[in-house]
């Protein structure tokens, strides 16, 4: 596989956590909170291809879908509070999970689909560590460039940003159900 194909592959699967996170950062979010989830989340793109190229497809098929619908449950209930706040007038939205288990989980959500990449790169001619760290650079560059447009947006539109924001959350929750 060359690196071309490994960099279309990363921005594929990066796409899952740009999206999120152009919802996540329209809440508003602060900068640490930014660094925080774009590390996790491509951490999380490093170690979930190696995973799955060891784990192999017979664990993957029931954790691939069971994964699906945790983060879908996850994200349509971050964009319903999302919205509720909205209407609420309790301040700014404090959209990203406030334990270490809502970030491990979120980042394993939209990191899952790396998992099911790495069953098949055992097949592929391919570098597990080179392919996994460009997976996980693209990843991360996506997820801060979607949190930090997403708050751009937010900062100028103000609560119509947070209102769109969960919407989005909530659309990309029930597409991750079927």
């Amino acid at each position: 596989m060359t690196i071309l194909m490994l960099l279309l592959l990363a921005v594929a699967l990066g796409a899952d956590a740009i999206s999120l996170c152009v919802g996540i950062g329209m809440a508003g979010i602060r900068r640490k909170q930014i660094y925080l989830l774009t590390f996790t989340i491509g951490i999380f793109h490093v170690i979930m291809p190696v995973a799955g190229y060891y784990i192999g497809e017979v664990v993957g098929g029931y954790l691939d879908r069971a994964a699906a619908i945790i983060g879908a449950l996850i994200l349509i209930y971050l964009g319903v509070r999302m919205i509720k706040e909205v209407f609420s007038e309790e301040g700014e939205t404090q959209i990203l999970l406030t334990n270490t288990w809502g970030l491990i989980v979120l980042a394993g959500s939209v990191s899952m689909d790396a998992l099911s990449v790495g069953f098949t790169l055992g097949v592929k001619d391919v570098n597990l560590m080179q392919a996994a760290i460009i997976f996980g650079l693209v990843a991360g560059l996506m997820t801060y460039l979607g949190l930090t447009f997403g708050k751009f947006i937010g900062s100028k539109i103000g609560n119509k940003a947070q209102l769109f924001g969960g919407l989005i959350l909530i659309g990309i929750g029930i597409s991750f159900l079927f």
